[in-house]
């Protein structure tokens, strides 16, 4: 085995000692990291880290770049301009975008696909905004392109308002 570089060590903040004991691990609240406490065996005192898996994000050009919640709320900021959709409302659909594409389990995915998981609980929270964020992830070309989405909510709207819901659901 060889030596062991910097960034795999857990250096101790108080003395720098290249070592520390995990006395207590906790996940956190959402489920995307984990909350160490950990202890120095040289000067005996407590710290916390925080480890969470990384998430990067393929750009159209190659670059990697970090996942990033603030970067969802952004871009769809911009779709739901004008619309009665709350900056709480923006955060809980980030959560469940990065929910969603961390549960495909991979370290790496494609900007495009980010685009796309955007788009189903963009719809359920506005479905003027989903117009406007689809037709550039979805690349509509044509009013036909429009009418096609607008007749798809249509018919999903009408399915939904048809059945009725039973007492218990």
């Amino acid at each position: 085995m060889g030596p062991r570089y910097a960034e795999d060590t857990m250096f101790c903040p108080f003395c720098r000692h290249p070592d520390s004991r995990v006395v207590d691990s906790r996940t956190s609240d959402d489920g995307t990291s984990i909350r160490r406490r950990r202890q120095c065996p040289n000067c005996g005192r407590r710290f916390s880290t925080t480890e969470t898996a990384s998430l990067n994000v393929v750009k159209r050009n190659g670059v990697l770049e970090p996942f990033s919640r603030e970067k969802i709320i952004s871009g769809v900021r911009k779709a739901c301009q004008g619309r009665p959709v709350t900056d709480g409302d923006l955060a809980v659909l980030a959560q469940k975008v990065e929910e969603a594409v961390r549960a495909s389990g991979t370290s790496q995915i494609e900007a495009n696909d980010i685009g796309l998981a955007i788009l189903p609980p963009l719809r359920e929270l506005d479905e003027v905004a989903y117009l406007r964020f689809a037709s550039v992830y979805q690349a509509f070309d044509s009013l036909e392109d429009f009418e096609a989405s607008i007749t798809q909510l249509r018919d999903e709207h009408r399915d939904r308002v048809r059945t009725p819901r039973s007492v218990d659901e």
